[in-house]
């Protein structure tokens, strides 16, 4: 399998200005930040960063750490804009922004693979705060949006208000990922594209219990019960994890190799603005049929 390679460019409210040592230099719309970044191995262009925070990390591998400003942010957040969506960025506990910018390509592809289709429907497991279930929606798709977290899903029904797709054919699910997929299957649903970026561990509503390396395939395996041979997209991505973009490009082979259509696998990059290296962020591999 070939592997490629999937590069974010600077937009208007977002870019990686610098990055190096271990750290990198984001902006996000007036404000700059630090954080740390263990893939950027080389130096960076200039050693001075200015910024109006940093996320110090904790001394375990696990996570961990807190922020550090130097200038006021607003706790409640500030406006960010990617194409028609409008969101909240926010610094949060967990050391990112409130969304993943280095996913803007893959909404983009989405897009186009959906095409000129009719009313196309899709599935968002793990939708956080729900960036990538308004990039569809803005461009005409239903959605059906699912995450553990009300906190989460609240965030991501504010953001559509934000956008103006209050009245978009949305669903909004707090439930566990994997038994919300599983119901569907019970009910012979069908999706035109699904999308999933499963944490490396977590918690359902309930107290279920998400381990990737051993509830994904089970996973995947449920979400190809919901495409079929006129379907257009699978696209899973996988962050922070010991994993291969080979190995879950292999899981997806196997799973829809009664599909017609192809395979793929690869990086998540975000090219910098300083030089224009581009920094690896995650893996991804997706399935595009129709």
């Amino acid at each position: 399998m070939k592997l490629h390679t999937m590069v974010g460019e600077p937009w208007a409210d977002y870019g990686l200005v610098d990055s190096g040592d271990g750290r990198k230099l984001e902006r996000y719309g007036s404000h700059r930040f630090i954080r740390p970044e263990p893939q950027a191995l080389w130096a960076p262009a200039s050693p001075d960063w200015r910024a109006t925070g940093e996320f110090v990390p904790g001394s375990d591998e696990d996570g961990g750490g807190q922020w550090r400003f130097d200038q006021p942010v607003p706790r409640s957040g500030w406006p960010l804009a990617w194409e028609q969506v409008r969101f909240t960025a926010q610094t949060t506990p967990f050391r990112h922004l409130g969304f993943f910018p280095d996913m803007a390509p893959v909404w983009t592809w989405m897009r186009e693979r959906l095409g000129r289709a009719e009313s196309p429907e899709c599935l968002n497991l793990f939708g956080y705060t729900g960036v990538g279930t308004l990039a569809l929606a803005s461009a005409g798709a239903r959605m059906v949006h699912v995450d553990a977290s009300k906190k989460s899903v609240d965030a991501a029904r504010t953001n559509a208000r934000l956008s103006g797709l209050s009245e978009a054919p949305i669903r909004w699910i707090v439930e566990d990922a994997a038994k919300f997929t599983a119901r569907e299957v019970r009910r012979a649903r069908r999706y035109n594209g699904i999308f999933l970026d499963p944490p490396k561990y977590g918690r359902g509503p309930d107290g279920e219990v998400w381990r990737l390396e051993e509830h994904l395939p089970a996973l995947i395996a449920d979400c190809r019960r919901l495409l079929d041979a006129d379907s257009r997209f699978l696209f899973l991505t996988v962050y922070a994890v010991r994993l291969s973009a080979l190995a879950i490009g292999e899981m997806l082979t196997q799973a829809l190799a009664d599909l017609p259509g192809r395979v793929e696998a690869g990086e998540l990059g975000v090219r910098e603005e300083a030089r224009g290296l581009v920094l690896p962020t995650a893996i991804w591999a997706r399935w595009s049929g129709g």
